[in-house]
């Protein structure tokens, strides 16, 4: 049987010399029984190189739904931050000069907006160009006096009114939806660009040169005072501390968007393991074994119910059918079937080319595993039933199924050194698959052993429906056995 690298497949079922499927995944000679069940973080192995690269486009996909859940969050919080501004600004300051700036605001949405449409994982000049033209935007709006104002103070007087602060409304959201590196380059373009501005401002001739001789005059000798209030004052030295605070800043926050982004990856990863453990087992159990640091790890013996699963006949089907009618024949018959498993709290061991394995028990004994398979086992056959029936409206031939049941002590644990496995081993996984085979000598849809009736009896009561369409037979001789074991048969739906 072919088989994914470092992936091994243990059986010692389906040992009763019946023929096969020429599918493309046969089944190997008998041998003890391995489950195929992913550990939490290192199960489901494929090659090295190949789990990298399935690892890194899962964190890639995680990254880029990030990145467009960010951006959403950060032009809705700028949209919230704009209006808050606009109306603060009608708040403090209630001139008609005002709407100039509030007009600009409508510029900053803009630009919100335009982030969102060319947002993407990566490097995006477009994305830093729209980036720089908020900063450069902003630095416009602080140090350039208002064009509609009745005032005609020097420039450097823009410095007095402390709206710096305005550049961590833009960093703030810039943490929402870009890269650490984006989140520095943030802060190092304001650093520039708020220098820049200083030096504009700078070079502006005095427009009051009489008003500031006034107010030296007023303030006589006191040179200091005079630089905290002279309007001519650019204050370097207050500049310098924005510049050097509002880097401190930025480099914390990229820090934490870095920690951010590195646990995005690892639950992206972890989300991943989950999504190979729910290939194997069904949701509860997957939720169970997320709790647990190495659940599978202990080697143990239980109590397990194990279900076997068969197409009657499929060799002689496929020999005269396309590759590609064989898969999809298999491909829908398995569906149906692996519905089942999980429906009814059970572990999908491995597909046997035109037939499966399940059990029901694994990793944790449950309550009802007994029953759980009975109940299965019969969903399976109305299942099949009504698999048949499309296929007979469709002018295709109807397929024939056999189910066997036991329940038993089997040995549960890891094996293997470098590539692991969850072994169930024991003769309980033998017999179910002679049982299995029973279905034909005996002509019967189902054959479930003594034990696993009598155990869901416990489990369900004697009365109770999956037990009325059950017939006793006396006990058989099973190949591997020592003993003849009881068994109860269910009969085929005719048609």
């Amino acid at each position: 049987m072919t088989s994914r690298p470092c992936i091994t497949r243990l059986s010692d079922a389906a040992a009763d010399g019946r023929p096969r499927a020429a599918t493309a995944q046969a089944r190997r000679p008998p041998r003890d029984n391995a489950r195929r069940a992913p550990r939490l973080v290192r199960r489901a192995v494929a090659h090295p190189s190949q789990r990298e690269t399935e690892t890194v486009q899962f964190a890639q996909a995680a990254l880029e739904a990030g990145k467009k859940e960010g951006l959403q969050l950060a032009v809705r919080a700028r949209y919230v931050a704009l209006a808050v501004i606009a109306c603060l600004l009608l708040v403090i300051n209630p001139a008609w000069d005002q709407l100039y700036y509030v007009a600009l605001l409508g510029l900053f949405a803009l630009i919100g907006w335009a982030q969102v449409r060319v947002g993407r994982v990566g490097v995006s000049r477009s994305e830093l160009a729209l980036l720089f033209c908020d900063l450069a935007l902003l630095t416009i709006v602080i140090v350039v006096p208002n064009p509609f104002g009745t005032t005609h103070w020097p420039v450097a007087m823009q410095y007095h009114f402390g709206n710096f602060i305005y550049f961590f409304v833009l960093l703030a959201g810039a943490t929402l939806a870009y890269s650490w590196r984006t989140v520095v380059a943030v802060g190092t373009w304001t650093a520039a660009l708020w220098a820049i501005g200083a030096a504009w401002v700078w070079w502006q001739p005095d427009r009051d040169p009489a008003l500031t001789a006034r107010i030296a005059e007023a303030v006589g000798s006191d040179h200091r005072l005079f630089a905290l209030i002279s309007p001519t004052a650019i204050g370097f030295g207050l500049r310098i501390q924005e510049i050097v605070v509002f880097m401190i800043v930025a480099i914390t926050l990229a820090l934490a968007v870095r920690r951010s982004n590195d646990l995005l990856i690892r639950h992206a990863a972890v989300e991943r393991e989950r999504g190979n453990l729910a290939r194997y087992f069904s949701p509860n159990v997957v939720t169970e074994l997320s709790k647990h640091d190495e659940p599978l790890k202990q080697v143990r013996t239980q109590d397990v119910a194990v279900l076997f699963v068969d197409i009657v006949g499929f060799t002689a089907f496929a020999d005269v059918r396309s590759p590609d009618e064989v898969v999809r024949t298999l491909r829908e018959f398995h569906g149906l079937m692996e519905q089942e498993v999980f429906r009814h709290d059970g572990t999908l061991d491995k597909y046997l080319g035109d037939g499966l394995m399940a059990t029901f028990g694994t990793p944790f004994a449950g309550p009802r595993d007994a029953s759980n398979a009975l109940r299965c086992a019969q969903a399976m056959i109305a299942a099949a039933d009504g698999w048949n029936a499309r296929r007979t409206a469709l002018g295709e031939p109807s397929m024939r199924v056999g189910f066997g049941l036991h329940y038993g002590p089997v040995v549960l644990g890891d094996i293997g050194h470098t590539c692991l496995e969850f072994a169930v081993i024991g003769a309980t996984v033998n017999a179910a698959s002679r049982l299995e085979g029973l279905t034909r000598a005996l002509d019967c849809a189902l054959v479930a052993s003594h034990d696993l009736v009598s155990r869901a009896k416990l489990e369900l009561g004697g009365t109770a429906e999956p037990f009325a369409s059950l017939t006793a037979l006396e006990p058989q001789a099973i190949r591997g056995l020592e003993r003849p074991i009881a068994i109860w048969t269910q009969p085929r739906t005719r048609p």
